[in-house]
C-alpha cells in the first residue's frame, strides 16, 4: 500500500503544513513550548499514518492509526489553547480546525476498514 495516495495521509500533510504557518506568528517565548507540541503533534499524525501503511499486520497497522488519532485529538486541544490564549485568530482556528475534523472522519473510515479484518488477520497486510 502506498500510504503517500492515501486521502487521509494526504489531508494530514495539508494539516501540517497550516500548523506550520499558524505558528510562525505564536509569540518567541512559545518557541519551546505549544509552537513545539503543536508541530509535533502534526508530525506524529503523518508519521504514525505512513508507518502503520509499512506495517506487516493489521493488528500493528492499527496500533499506528490510533497513535495518528490521539495526536490528531492533542493537537486539536492545543489549537483551543492557541485560541484561548489569542495566539491563533478565529481564521486560523478554524481552519485548522476543519482540516482536523476532516481528518478524524477519514482516519475513523481507515481505522475501521483495517479493524474488519483483524480478526483473522488478513486483507490489506496479510502475513507472509
Amino acid at each position: 500500500m502506498n500510504y503517500t495516495e492515501l486521502e487521509v495521509w494526504t489531508e494530514a500533510r495539508k494539516l501540517t503544513t497550516v500548523i506550520y504557518r499558524l505558528t510562525t506568528v505564536f509569540p518567541s517565548e512559545e518557541r519551546f513550548g505549544l509552537v513545539s507540541q503543536m508541530r509535533r503533534s502534526t508530525i506524529s499524525i503523518l508519521s504514525n499514518i505512513a508507518e502503520g501503511c509499512g506495517r506487516r499486520t493489521n493488528k500493528d497497522t492499527l496500533h499506528f492509526l490510533h497513535m495518528a488519532r490521539g495526536s490528531l485529538y492533542e493537537l486539536e486541544a492545543q489549537c483551543f489553547v492557541a485560541l484561548d490564549l489569542g495566539f491563533m485568530g478565529n481564521e486560523g482556528f478554524n481552519s485548522a480546525r476543519a482540516q482536523i475534523l476532516l481528518i478524524k472522519r477519514l482516519l475513523s473510515g481507515f481505522i475501521k476498514y483495517f479493524r474488519n479484518f483483524q480478526s483473522a488477520d488478513r486483507g490489506p497486510n496479510p502475513k507472509p
